[in-house]
């Protein structure tokens, strides 16, 4: 937490992901939803039409589908760093089901928070950051508008 009140981290990637090969971090994606409730129609629709082309695009990732007596479907998106995510799907459409899904595998299960500042390393430069008078000579002095005496 920071002095404003809210929580915040420098950007970094996700067990230095990217560095080598890419890893997605979803491993595992639990569809819940129920045989009979209305409010499952649209999770029903897209195990029958979606489920296997989603399987088929993120070999990595481990789908579940498991028919239970609920009212309120979901689905559980469990990531590598042990993060755990409950979105609610009641009365979604297979479309809007696949763009929910699609925004899970893309996330690395990190919270979303405040980015402190757009760039962040862990071995920070001893000369400082560049500017535009970095490795010019103290003695020219800086750049000044030129005079204009048209006499």
């Amino acid at each position: 937490m920071t002095a404003r009140g809210t929580a915040s981290r420098f950007l970094n990637s996700v067990l230095q992901n990217g560095v080598g090969r890419y890893v997605c971090q979803l491993k595992r994606v639990s569809i819940v939803f129920s045989k009979n409730a209305q409010s499952s129609l649209g999770v029903r629709e897209f195990i029958e039409e979606g489920v296997v082309d989603y399987a088929k695009k993120n070999p990595a990732t481990v789908v579940y589908v498991s028919p239970q007596s609920c009212r309120i479907p979901k689905i559980v998106a469990e990531y590598l760093n042990g993060n755990v995510r409950e979105e609610l799907v009641t009365s979604k459409t297979s479309p809007q089901i696949s763009e929910l899904l699609t925004k899970l595998t893309n996330q690395s299960g990190l919270d979303i928070i405040r980015i402190r500042k757009p760039f962040h390393t862990d071995n920070p430069s001893i000369q400082g950051q560049w500017h535009p008078f970095t490795n010019r000579a103290p003695s020219i002095g800086p750049i000044r508008p030129q005079n204009q005496h048209a006499e």
